[in-house]
């Protein structure tokens, strides 16, 4: 090679970098969860607000209404009483949920404009209650249900097609459309969608 190529070469990655380098701010910046301390383009300080929701689990017809999030830090008694309602209901097995999942249903109500009731079909899962599950089919055998990290849910008075698009546009994980059976699937594992 050429020393003339190789100088051409290295000023090509050289510019390559450094237009890497100015997207990415840009990009960490579209991300629906930001941190506190991120700074908007503008250099403003976007202030968070607190987080609530109203719960049902139509399996056991309890009903929920909690602020989780004060709007600086997540309120651990209410988190502990999100994952009661989040339960195993068929073992009375309580488990730690991702709080992620909650964020991410606070902004798809949000982005929809609802305020209603968000039903609850399936939060956390036992191995035991995941493997029964898994002989009528249709329930994987590592699923995220039972580490906590996914949720079946709908809310109340909105097309599921709507809840599934917004689903879609947090690109948080995993999000499954059973409009047969009246629910979304979203978790916290890799982007993907079914």
């Amino acid at each position: 090679m050429s020393e003339i190529d190789y100088k051409r070469r290295q000023l090509l990655v050289a510019g390559g970098m450094a237009v890497g380098a100015c997207l990415l701010p840009g990009a960490a910046l579209s991300s629906p969860y930001k941190a506190s301390g991120s700074n908007e383009a503008s250099g403003a300080h976007k202030a968070i607000s607190s987080r609530t929701l109203s719960l049902c689990n139509i399996h056991t017809r309890e009903d929920l209404e909690t602020q989780y999030f004060d709007g600086k830090s997540y309120i651990r008694q209410e988190l502990q009483r999100i994952n009661h309602i989040c339960r195993d209901f068929r073992r009375n097995e309580v488990a730690h949920m991702d709080r992620r999942l909650f964020d991410a249903i606070t902004e798809i109500q949000e982005g929809l404009g609802h305020k209603g009731q968000v039903r609850i079909i399936s939060g956390y899962r036992s191995p035991e209650t995941n493997r029964t599950l898994q002989k009528n089919g249709g329930v994987a055998k590592k699923s995220y249900h039972m580490k906590g990290q996914a949720i079946d849910f709908n809310l109340e008075g909105v097309p599921l097609s709507k809840v599934r698009n917004a689903a879609l546009e947090l690109r948080l994980g995993g999000v499954g459309y059973y409009p047969n059976s009246g629910f979304i699937h979203i978790d916290t594992g890799p982007v993907r969608r079914w």
